[in-house]
């Protein structure tokens, strides 16, 4: 197949914006559809590569333009395919740099599926297929049938490549955890899979995040015809969708959990047995989990912990009454896991900040409730010093200064607390000057004048009237803590 016969295929409605004549004989190899700002690594030769723009912004709408079609020139594909769902029509900006760098592109209509675009590249390629390139019909049937009975995705992949002795197989979640494989597939390492997400084919399943959706991964193409690929997916989707519909009552009792654990004092009792109502053990250790999304999108931030708590091991996911989602995860989970598996997970919605906290583990069920305090403390904490439209997880047990303790607070306490102890000090640059380096010399008059290029008389005339503006005595300890906190959250909420 060309590139110009897929432009020509009326019921895609792709609309040519810029290419040359001998561009549109290139043979298509393939297709990847990727939302990366810089996708250089997925897209393979001569492949047609499909994106929603969801990376562009009108912020930096030519440095990302140039930065997306120069790796598309550098990997050598042969064109792009910009969806105008996203932004109502394909930028200007993204145009121009294809024209730079010599790369087509086309538009593709807002209710035009992905998908369609995909399963016509691929049946174009290897041309019309016969029966013995599709699933057998008895496998077709079986398939079916343990779809309909909600056997798992292991059970399906390993019929599915029965007849293929050879054939290696995955299914992977984007974070790169293995879901499934074929009997004679080798393990993969999460960070190696969660870089395969261009070369997979996407199973299309309805109220899944895409923090867990499924993709099924063949690292030899060739194994089995694109065709029969297709068919398996579409039979996972099924299956994965009655996993959606399974858990929605798994979430309902986690809901109920984390009503309990939001309550100061309640009983232990009460606790155990809704521990048990979500299949976890009577007694610890048990870690909690809480996270945010940066998007208002419903159910966003339980997918993305239900990613992380399927890395982990065994747990509860549920929301809480302020929106966030929160989990119990019963054994030993160390922090250090949660800390690599965490970028991988929001890598999976890169346009979309994930902020996570957790305290420290936790061996009685009673003692639940002080473990979601800190972990809320610690979400805080990650969404106060996250990067800008960055994701961050932190552990309570990282907040071992007074610094790093106050990011945990609300950031209109935080302001609220330096309006009141600096009072009018706040609008003198020079006295806050003096403070910060006497504070950060110990104390020390002649150090601070040394720092300060003073006489020492002079710095004992600022300290003095430091003193006056906020009523505070900086030769007590006391006093010194409560102007060093309120200069931090000074700086803080700046």
């Amino acid at each position: 197949m060309h590139v110009e016969h897929l432009l020509q295929d009326e019921s895609l409605g792709l609309r040519l914006l810029w290419a040359e004549d001998a561009q549109l004989a290139r043979e298509i190899s393939g297709v990847t559809v990727t939302d990366l700002e810089d996708p250089a690594r997925f897209v393979r030769r001569d492949e047609v590569v499909l994106s929603g723009l969801v990376w562009w912004s009108a912020e930096d709408g030519p440095g990302r333009a140039e930065r997306f079609v120069s790796a598309l020139r550098g990997a050598g594909a042969a064109a792009l395919l910009a969806g105008e769902e996203t932004h109502g029509s394909v930028p200007d900006d993204l145009v121009e740099a294809c024209v730079r760098h010599g790369v087509p592109v086309a538009a593709v209509p807002a209710h035009i599926m992905f998908r369609a675009i995909t399963d016509t590249v691929y049946l174009g390629r290897w041309g019309e297929l016969s029966r013995r390139h599709t699933l057998p019909e008895n496998v077709r049937g079986r398939l079916s049938r343990m779809a309909a009975q909600g056997a798992g995705p292991e059970a399906i992949v390993a019929t599915a490549f029965a007849h293929l002795e050879r054939a290696v197989a995955y299914v992977l979640t984007p974070s790169g955890r293995t879901v499934a494989a074929t009997p004679v597939a080798s393990a993969i390492p999460v960070e190696k899979a969660a870089g395969l997400m261009g070369e997979t084919v996407p199973v299309d399943a309805d109220g899944v995040s895409p923090y867990e959706r499924w993709h099924l991964y063949l690292p030899d193409p060739d194994d089995a015809p694109p065709r029969m690929v297709h068919e398996l997916a579409s039979v996972l989707g099924r299956c994965q969708e009655a996993r959606v519909r399974a858990r929605a009552e798994e979430r309902q009792t986690a809901d109920e959990l984390g009503a309990l654990l939001a309550v100061p004092g309640v009983d232990g009792a009460a606790v155990v047995a809704a521990l048990r109502a979500c299949g976890l053990p009577d007694d610890g250790p048990y870690r909690v989990l809480v996270a945010e999304t940066g998007a208002q999108r419903a159910g966003l931030a339980e997918g993305a912990l239900a990613e992380v708590v399927a890395h982990a091991g065994q747990g509860a996911v549920g929301r809480l009454a302020d929106g966030a989602a929160f989990a119990v995860v019963a054994g030993g989970v160390e922090v250090d896991a949660l800390h690599e598996v965490w970028p991988l997970v929001a890598g999976a919605e890169p346009a979309v900040p994930l902020y996570g906290g957790t305290g420290a583990p936790v061996d009685t069920a009673r003692a639940l409730n002080g473990a979601l305090a800190e972990a809320r403390y610690a979400l805080a904490s990650a969404r106060s010093t996250a990067a800008a439209g960055g994701s961050a997880f932190t552990d309570a047990a990282t907040l071992t200064g007074l610094d790093a303790l106050l990011t945990g607070v609300p950031a209109e306490v935080r302001t609220a607390y330096s309006r009141t102890v600096l009072g009018e000090l706040r609008s003198n640059a020079v006295l806050l000057e003096t403070l910060e380096t006497f504070l950060a010399c110990d104390g020390s008059w002649a150090r601070t004048a040394e720092a300060l290029h003073l006489h020492v008389n002079s710095v004992h005339y600022r300290i003095g009237r430091i003193e006056h503006f906020t009523g505070r005595d900086l030769s007590r300890l006391y006093d010194r803590l409560d102007l060093w906190a309120a200069l931090l959250c000074r700086t803080d909420s700046a």
